[in-house]
């Protein structure tokens, strides 16, 4: 598909003194509006002298990169109002919501979603009032803000949900302003790179705005300190063209901004048109502004004989203590009066009609972006391909084996094909995807890569759909903007090194569910996490890639949002993965070995099986209604070593009663008032009984067992073996051995436990004592597992279907 350059462009303009006096006049106003948030909870336009008992109890909130936002608002609103340009804003910098809100404010989206914050003198008493208020505005922005979808309380991540917004939508133009602190981190530094897969030809552009004030909390920013050469040499070398802005004179600011403005626009145009009419002949160096202003700009210069502006000290509150401080409370007094309030709000305490002329049409503004609340209500749903087409059929349980995850990347081959003209599912992964036996995808499509290629490159385009940068933090941040903006997709990634985006999985799983309390705000494809490479399978590459924790990660959070599947095989993750495509609104982790796996259920019993959460899998089982032990498992390797556990016992201990019970849906064992997946009482006691023990393999740590059946009937009947940071270099089977969770110490632990258990199973123990021996001594000798270990199958009695 090709698009049209959709806006007007711009021609070179020196701006009229009215027009900036105008964006001055509206910046001037922002700026009042934000400081009032920070203190006042009565008087908010000043109209009789300010005291003590107008100041806010508890004072709360930041003003340091508050003047900086608004200037950057005044001047995109005035470059979407000459061009008609289509902007979502992503800032940043969270903590500086009063300017977001002060903004929204004026342009009157907040009274569209909130009619209390009415354009009027009781609207802006109600703002004031409101900010960090309980029952108000929260201090960072948040699912509440609208034109949001980013929060900015953790840093490191804007850029990444920038570029995942701006992907595969065209016309679309994301601002998005990074803090000199934010600057700082890993993942921002990672997400510079983001440059290198956004295609001009298919998607939309970010224009990143560098907002260096100087200062973090209480220190100097590194990029505030670097010069403008520096900074220069630094954004060419990441293949930005990079304009900078730097005055402490408002008039010049305005001058500059509006110049950098008009030339980023003008770039942005001229990139999209070259490669739209495929005139390109090099890579696109995407323009990037720096912005240098003071930290606390038009704030007060000093208090209490100390400098404020353009230092630290106006990271926060500059003015400490009004409430009981006369000299803190004329300071604040002189500050809000120097920004003149009467002459930008008229008797009734509406915005003067200047300032609202600089303010583009209702539709435009950023706070009204339907990008940012779930994309456009019209736009294409994801298609998925039929499951029948991609499972496997057998005659035989266990006689077939199968890589899950080569299995669902003929599925997401398919997935790419059905929404190629709607282009509205990406895969992102840390160049894994071959590694992963996802490769089927490159059927379909390619990674994308805007950089130049060699004769030995394979499976890059520009226009691809799989993005691949080994940064997990980008990989994340891509998705959560590309599904916050109503698109799908998901994040393949090795188990060990989701660790790394541990807070950003929990910070987006908050967002969803405190979006799900904001009445205006749309359902959002959910985000899905396919961990493969997993613990029990990274024998070869040793204890450092051997970590199951990420599970722990997302099922500590709101039982309204998260989702973890642990499919037993193949046919499992087929029907896992539609669902979660299918969901919205979700934090899923789905949890399946590249390697090959024993095939235990049919395409119809896989879907029963996933759709009820947990079974109780009869053909192998022999308890026939009487029970002496439940062997369960959750995981493809635990689920390998129970049924192996299971088989031991029908052949050594043939007279003990054996139920096997298999979990797919790990939420499906906490009770149904902690997490809407889990079981009823009735159908819990069902498959687990009411005291019988349970020996139970999980492909985690065993503690997260525990704690989920913590309110069931007799927990303490529940042995759980999982991992229990055991890893080296070895073999496949001894990682389980290492950690007890191979057969035979399921089997020893059922033969120990089973009721009269006390020497009737003496030769049977034995028997797995000696193996578990056996085992030790041929890896070290043989350097690969035991025959009988490695070429095991489910046995044949019971096992036609």
């Amino acid at each position: 598909m090709r698009y049209a350059w959709p806006a007007m462009v711009l021609h070179a303009e020196h701006p009229s003194t009215s027009r900036l006096e105008r964006v001055n006049r509206y910046w001037r106003a922002a700026n009042y509006l934000g400081a009032i948030q920070l203190y006042l909870q009565h008087n908010a336009l000043l109209r009789e002298p300010l005291a003590a008992q107008h100041i806010k109890p508890r004072l709360l909130g930041h003003w340091g990169t508050v003047p900086g936002l608004n200037l950057i608002y005044a001047h995109l609103n005035r470059l979407i109002l000459d061009t008609g340009a289509r902007v979502v804003l992503v800032v940043g910098p969270g903590h500086g919501a009063p300017a977001i809100y002060a903004n929204l404010f004026l342009e009157g989206s907040l009274a569209q979603f909130y009619p209390q914050f009415e354009r009027n003198g009781n609207g802006i008493a109600r703002l004031a009032r409101s900010f960090s208020w309980p029952g108000g505005l929260p201090s960072h922005i948040s699912p509440l803000t609208p034109g949001a979808l980013h929060e900015g309380g953790e840093l490191g991540y804007s850029v990444g949900h920038a570029f995942g917004v701006a992907f595969d939508n065209p016309d679309t133009i994301v601002a998005c302003v990074v803090g000199d602190g934010e600057a700082e981190t890993g993942a921002l530094a990672a997400g510079w790179q983001s440059n290198k897969f956004l295609d001009p030809s298919t998607s939309g552009a970010v224009l990143p705005i560098l907002h260096l004030n100087g200062y973090k909390l209480s220190g100097p920013s590194i990029f505030a300190r670097m010069s403008g050469l520096e900074l220069h040499q630094y954004f060419v070398g990441c293949g930005y063209d990079m304009r900078l802005v730097a005055t402490t004179d408002p008039a010049e600011a305005h001058r500059q901004l509006w110049s950098a403005m008009n030339w980023a626009y003008e770039r942005i145009a001229t990139l999209q048109r070259d490669h739209r009419e495929r005139r390109a002949s090099a890579p696109p160096t995407w323009p990037l502004i720096v912005l240098r202003t003071p930290k606390g700009w038009t704030g007060p210069r000093q208090v209490d004989g100390r400098p404020v502006e353009g230092t630290f000290h106006a990271h926060q509150l500059p003015i400490s203590d009004p409430r009981n401080n006369s000299a803190h409370l004329q300071a604040l007094d002189d500050w809000l009066r120097s920004y003149r309030p009467e002459e930008l709000f008229d008797e009734r305490g509406a915005p003067a009609a200047d300032l609202l002329a600089t303010l583009p049409p209702d539709a435009a503004r950023m706070g009204m972006s339907e990008t940012a609340n779930g994309g456009a209500p019209d736009a294409p749903p994801l298609r998925l391909p039929r499951i029948a087409a991609h499972a496997i059929q057998g005659e035989q349980r266990g006689a077939i084996d199968a890589a899950a995850t080569q299995v669902l990347g003929g599925y997401l081959r398919d997935t790419f094909r059905l929404n190629g003209e709607a282009r509205n599912f990406r895969l992102t992964c840390p160049d894994e995807t071959m590694s992963n036996k996802l490769e089927a995808v490159f059927e379909a499509t390619d990674r994308a890569f805007m950089w130049p290629l060699v004769e030995t490159d394979e499976f890059l385009a520009q226009d691809g759909r799989v993005l691949e940068i080994l940064s997990e933090t980008t990989c994340e941040g891509w998705l959560e903007g590309y599904t916050l903006s109503g698109r799908h997709g998901m994040f393949a990634c090795y188990e060990a090194f989701a660790t790394i985006v541990d807070s950003m999985a929990a910070q987006h799983a908050k967002w969803l569910k405190a979006s799900a309390d904001v009445a205006w705000r749309r359902a959002v494809p959910s985000l899905n996490i396919l961990l493969t490479s997993h613990a029990w399978r990274q024998d070869h590459n040793g204890y450092s890639h051997q970590g199951p924790g990420f599970i722990d990660t997302i099922a500590s959070k709101k039982a309204t949002v998260v989702r973890v599947y642990l499919p037993p095989d193949a046919n499992c993750v087929l029907e896992v993965a539609d669902r979660c495509l299918r969901s919205k609104c979700r934090v899923n982790l789905i949890i399946a070995a590249k390697h090959e796996a024993p095939l235990w259920l049919s395409p119809q019993e896989a879907a029963e099986h996933c759709e009820r959460g947990a079974s109780y899998w009869k053909w192998a089982s022999n308890d026939d209604g009487a029970t002496d032990v439940v062997l369960a498992a959750a995981g493809d390797v635990p689920t390998l070593e129970t049924m192996a556990a299971a088989a031991l016992l029908r052949t050594y201990a043939p007279d003990m009663r054996v139920r096997v019970v298999n979990v797919v849906d790990l939420f499906s064992l906490p009770t149904q008032p902690e997490h809407p997946h889990g079981l009823s009482a009735a159908a819990f006691d069902t498959l687990f009984g009411t005291s019988e023990p349970v020996i139970f393999a999980f492909h985690g740590y065993p503690r997260l067992i525990h704690e989920l059946i913590h309110r069931r009937q007799q927990p303490q009947r529940f042995h759980v073996h999982g991992y229990i940071e055991e890893g080296t270099t070895t073999t496949p089977f001894d990682m389980v051995v290492r950690n007890k969770m191979s057969r035979y110490h399921l089997a020893l632990d059922a033969l120990a436990r089973a009721p009269g258990a006390r020497g009737r199973y003496a030769a049977a123990q034995q028997y797995c004592e000696e193996r578990l021996a056996a085992h030790s001594a041929y890896i070290v000798e043989h350097g690969v597992d035991l025959p009988e270990v490695a070429d095991w199958r489910w046995p044949d009695a019971h096992a036609t279907r």
